[in-house]
């Protein structure tokens, strides 16, 4: 049975006030960018104009509020879950003992709270993105990617959960240390492998089509002395209408991917700049560096998480019998998932400072920024980007600076 303690207020304090203020913050968003809806920033005029504009504004407006129902319901979901003694219940009727046990009662969790995500996924493919013209994904597609994306999440769940009750159960008093090692052996195999093992099951990855662009990238690689395993294009336009290019893998499977869609509605000159800014991650080493900040947050994360694991009173507070660490697992990672939101500007910030450097980096591959300035701006019509975010939204969501700003730095490198 719950036993209302001091724990239990910390815990539904740190959980509703994270809950509000993602709420609240969505909501100043969307209030600022109705504010600023007369104006199309004079940086973009060339290629939004006002309906488009209104248009922006609308998809912004309707993806923000649709998110705050889907983050609501979430939470509301796992909440219940958690104070009404539906998981010491599971806990008892689940087969099993040790670790499988374990492993059984997370993966149960987690099953549960993917149910809940499924309509949310299939509304915002089949409405959203459907009503205002970004959607190509069929249902029999669709439904493809969801049995694909669960069984690839339950098995790499599988694997680490069941290696971190492992170690725990090995090793009571270092068990921190090996699960960091152990999951930081398998996220980094995933970084290398994810491009050449996993993508490919929900994408075709092919060598540029176009010779002629594929000699210009060529050009630009050779004249670098840049080397990845390939610059691919890839069939987005299959599921979306999106454009977009990302930067991925490791040592041998480091690869840049331009989405089919971005080659189809940008000039080479833009492409060649949208590609020499994903040229300044892999030169400023940025994938790696984001590693070695996710794996000391994870070392910290580790320890805190064993010195708090074995206290009895997390437990019985919670309906509990005794410590079992698959249940200090869930509740403690809940928490402290909850309370690091809060932290969440820092990395973000960091985020934002490689996104600068690669553009810095692209303006003097391409001799100027002018061209990535032009594919910024076409992206942000094709993409209808939110072109006003509130400065605040942007510290917790932001990876990226917003366009418009990246826009006048690049056109600013030009005078």
């Amino acid at each position: 049975m719950l036993q209302i303690n001091s724990i239990l207020a910390a815990f539904l304090v740190v959980y509703i006030v994270h809950e509000l203020f993602v709420v609240l913050l969505e909501k100043i968003n969307v209030r600022h960018l109705f504010n600023q809806e007369g104006s199309v920033p004079p940086e973009v005029e060339e290629f939004i104009d006002s309906d488009k504009y209104k248009e922006i504004v609308s998809y912004s407006a309707e993806k923000s509020r649709f998110g705050v129902v889907e983050q609501v319901a979430s939470a509301l979901v796992l909440l219940f879950l958690i104070l009404s003694g539906f998981l010491p219940w599971l806990d008892e009727v689940l087969p099993g003992k040790g670790i499988f046990h374990g492993l059984l009662f997370l993966l149960a969790v987690m099953f549960i709270l993917y149910l809940v995500e499924i309509p949310f996924d299939y509304y915002h493919t089949f409405g959203i993105e459907e009503r205002y013209g970004f959607n190509k994904c069929t249902l029999n597609t669709w439904i493809s990617d969801q049995a694909k994306g669960f069984v690839i999440s339950f098995i790499l769940l599988s694997l680490l959960v069941g290696v971190v009750l492992f170690v725990i159960e090995a090793s009571p008093e270092l068990w921190w240390f090996w699960a960091f090692l152990a999951v930081s052996v398998i996220q980094i195999l995933l970084t290398v492998l994810y491009p050449v093992l996993i993508a490919p099951l929900f994408n075709k990855f092919e060598p540029l089509e176009d010779e002629i662009l594929s000699k210009k990238v060529n050009a630009l690689m050779g004249n670098n002395g840049i080397r990845v395993k390939g610059i691919f294009q890839m069939d987005a336009g299959k599921r979306s209408s999106h454009t977009n290019a990302y930067f991925t893998g490791l040592g041998k499977t480091k690869r840049i991917v331009l989405f089919d869609t971005l080659i189809d509605t940008h000039p080479h000159e833009e492409i060649l700049a949208v590609l020499s800014h994903e040229i300044g991650h892999f030169k400023k080493k940025h994938i790696l560096k984001q590693l070695i900040f996710f794996e000391i947050t994870m070392l910290a994360g580790s320890y805190l998480i064993y010195r708090i694991i074995g206290w009895d009173a997390i437990y019985t507070t919670f309906g509990f019998s005794g410590v079992k660490p698959y249940v200090g697992l869930l509740l403690i990672g809940i928490f402290v998932g909850k309370l690091s939101y809060f932290l969440k500007p820092f990395y973000m910030a960091l985020s934002r400072k490689f996104e600068i450097d690669a553009d810095a980096l692209a303006i003097k591959l391409m001799g100027t920024g002018r061209f990535l300035a032009r594919a910024l701006k076409r992206m942000a019509a094709d993409n209808l980007a939110n072109l006003t975010p509130h400065p605040l939204y942007v510290w917790f969501n932001y990876s990226h600076p917003p366009i418009v700003e990246r826009i006048r730095t690049l056109e600013a490198s030009n005078e």
